[in-house]
């Protein structure tokens, strides 16, 4: 017999009653679900709403249906449909009457907005740790390589030459922005809905704050109606997961193309990297790609609760059952990419001959020759002018511009003196940079110093 079965004469046929079941996936809050009702049913007791004796031997009975659950005596059923109507089924085997007074107050629309809240929040609170652990690794691979020169890209062509310690940095600056973002997500989570009902509140007279309380919520929801209908943290968290899967992709692709022969940077660690099962010499970058290919499902996921959500009026539809899948999904693959990004980038070899060769090819240093004739009075778009066409005579003799002759820069400008060798030398391009957030080794090192700050401050 359904728990909500009086107004019905007919049993639910066995297709409707498996297709509308939700326990397969959300069985997984059954821990909040069980603490949302120990919270509750200590406020129903406190309030006289119910007898004492009840509350308490419900408290109780909760605890131990918890402890059950998590040794593995407790077999859910499909035809309870939901983890709610579960642990209330099997509390009322057990201690009778008294478990049906637990749900007093209270419907599975403002219970199931409560679940899902804490059950959030605690894995916001997870991929925190597990997003401060990639930062840890991100620094400190940064301390080792403030002297790495490489090449910077722009449209994948090389640009200007920076170190491995910039590059590195800049994606920790996409984490830390990540792990903002989480942290305000988890705001607009941690307000407590229970005690809106189905839709207009109850007329018993709860005591909302002691709950709230109780469970660590920082207030409660202030509209009955948005209590029950309101999945805007669900989105917000599906974004948020969403940007964080875009920039492990991004990392994930330059790794990919780091790690080819034409690059040859980096190579991964065998114990992060996979064969072929035809050809011997092959070593896969595997996780980079499968992390990669990963962020279309975490889109996927927020594009489907976009959708769902798009057009459901006021207040609960079944629709919105739909939202534990795609956001279990979009946690449960975060969860499984971070740890395992942040290995592949701790075992790295990073090729740094390789990499300060490949910053020397490509004229990585002509806005450098530009910007010294500007110091020598020229202006900027002439100085522009005169380098490109030095570029175009040494792509034409197979020369880098540190291999000219004084002659042939004499030739470009009578401008250039002695010092022009040094002015577009690698380090020199680098570390000249000094501007607050520039390549330079003294602008990464106070960088990599906020940043410490910032994972001080923020985890």
């Amino acid at each position: 017999m359904k728990l909500w079965g009086g107004r019905f004469e007919k049993s639910t046929d066995f297709l409707v009653n498996d297709f509308n079941s939700s326990i397969r996936f959300d069985k997984r809050m059954y821990k909040q679900d069980i603490k949302g009702s120990i919270a509750h049913a200590k406020m129903l007791g406190k309030c006289e709403i119910i007898p004492m004796e009840d509350s308490e031997l419900i408290v109780k009975t909760l605890g131990e249906i918890l402890e059950d659950i998590e040794n593995g005596k407790v077999d859910f059923l499909i035809d309870a449909e939901d983890i709610h109507m579960n642990i209330e089924t099997i509390l009322t085997q057990r201690i009778g009457e008294a478990g049906k007074r637990l749900h007093t107050g209270r419907s599975r629309n403002d219970q199931v907005a409560l679940d899902i809240r804490m059950y959030l929040r605690d894995e916001v609170n997870e991929i925190l740790q597990m997003i401060k652990s990639l930062c840890e690794v991100l620094l400190n691979l940064a301390k080792e390589n403030t002297d790495t020169i490489m090449p910077g890209y722009t449209h994948l062509q090389k640009a200007q030459p920076i170190t491995l310690a910039h590059h590195l940095c800049a994606y920790l600056e996409m984490f830390k922005r990540d792990t903002l973002r989480l942290k305000d997500c988890y705001k607009r989570i941690n307000i407590m809905p229970l005690g809106s009902g189905a839709l207009a509140g109850t007329t018993y007279p709860l005591d909302r704050e002691f709950v709230a309380k109780e469970l660590g919520f920082d207030s409660v929801t202030l509209n009955s109606l948005d209590g029950v209908s309101d999945r805007d943290f669900v989105i917000e968290l599906s974004a948020d997961l969403s940007i964080i899967m875009m920039h492990l992709s991004r990392f994930c692709e330059e790794l990919i193309l780091w790690n080819t022969n034409e690059f040859s940077f980096v190579e991964m660690d065998d114990s992060c990297s996979t064969g072929s099962s035809i050809m011997p010499q092959k070593k896969n970058p595997d996780v980079a790609e499968l992390i990669r290919g990963k962020s279309g499902r975490v889109y996927g996921d927020l594009m489907s609760i976009l959708t769902t959500m798009k057009g459901i009026p006021l207040a609960y539809n079944k629709d919105m059952q739909e939202d534990k899948e795609c956001i279990f999904d979009a946690v449960d693959t975060i969860k499984l990419c971070i740890p395992v990004f942040t290995k592949m980038i701790d075992t790295l070899t990073f090729n740094k001959e390789k990499m300060e060769k490949g910053a020397g090819g490509g004229f990585t240093n002509a806005t450098d020759a530009a910007d010294y004739l500007v110091r020598k009075g020229i202006p900027f778009r002439e100085a522009h002018e005169i380098i490109g066409k030095m570029v175009l005579y040494a792509t034409k003799n197979n020369k880098s511009l540190d291999e000219f002759t004084m002659n042939e820069f004499k030739a470009c400008s009578d401008k250039i003196e002695e010092d022009i060798y040094e002015a577009i030398n690698l380090n020199t391009c680098v570390n000249n940079r000094k501007v607050i957030g520039g390549p330079s080794k003294t602008a990464v090192e106070d960088t990599i110093k906020k940043s410490e700050k910032f994972i001080l401050e923020n985890f």
